[in-house]
């Protein structure tokens, strides 16, 4: 009981704005790592890093017309995603301790911004489904803004250990967890849940079944999974059947305009 009790309405409201902050911070780093990964100068560590630090709050700030951005209004936000950015720019870390480093700041991130999306939808009035799908976008929007303004495959679209599934399931917990009056415990549990979770999916290469083994069986789903183009002979193969040529028909042999029907 005393641990339920534990934040006051403003408690928690400060405890959501360090978590938010240390959201920031660390995936700007994680968008840094990424940076690094692929050669970029400081400009573009310094543009990922904000995309991938900023990108998900302010999505969701903008979706819950609750106001501009807390990224636009509170002067804090800016120069953390650009700290992150920049601490990966100028530090060099082993591929070994930037691999556990990247793992565990994910992993937390994921936690950190699920009970963030989650409180920030409450505090907006909304209920909790929306509450769900806020913390999820908070959680995952940043790494997808930073994935595609790479040129890469969002790690939420699969492919890879357990991600935007794992944002989910933690956002869900502080939703039940508010719902009984016990948001501290709610906080807790959906921090730790994300670190088992992402950690066990990388350990163990946990995830979620991606339909391999099933295919459409047709003609147009096989072009299109060998990448080609849909040639003119293709669509005449795609076409429904129509009447079938023979005597009757004006394009069959022997009733073309001019033609006697002999050889």
């Amino acid at each position: 009981m005393v641990l339920m009790n534990l934040l006051s309405v403003d408690g928690l409201a400060a405890v959501t704005n360090v978590l938010d902050l240390a959201g920031v911070f660390a995936s700007a780093l994680l968008g840094g790592a990424v940076a690094r990964a692929m050669g970029l100068d400081l400009f573009g560590f310094l543009v990922v890093g904000f995309v991938s630090g900023l990108g998900g709050g302010m999505l969701r700030d903008v979706l819950l017309q609750n106001g501009p951005p807390v990224a636009l209004t509170d002067p804090l936000y800016v120069p953390i995603a650009v700290a992150g950015a920049l601490v990966a720019f100028f530090v060099s870390f082993s591929e070994r301790g930037w691999d556990r480093l990247f793992t565990f700041l994910d992993a937390a991130v994921i936690g950190f911004w699920a009970v963030v999306g989650v409180q920030r939808t409450f505090d907006a009035g909304l209920e909790w489904p929306a509450a769900i799908i806020m913390g999820t976008i908070t959680a995952v929007g940043g790494g997808v803004g930073r994935d595609l303004l790479l040129r890469r495959v969002p790690a939420v679209f699969g492919g890879n250990a357990l991600y935007a599934s794992v944002a989910v399931a933690a956002s869900a917990v502080m939703v039940i967890a508010s719902a009984l009056g016990s948001p501290t415990i709610g906080i807790v549990a959906a921090v730790v849940l994300s670190l088992v979770l992402r950690w066990g999916a990388v350990r163990w290469g946990w995830g979620l079944p991606n339909g391999r083994n099933w295919q459409p069986q047709s003609t147009l789903a096989s072009l299109l999974r060998r990448g080609r183009g849909i040639r003119p002979d293709a669509i005449r193969v795609l076409r429904r059947p129509g009447r079938r040529r023979g005597s009757g028909d004006v394009h069959s042999r022997g009733t073309r305009p001019g033609d006697d029907g002999q050889d």
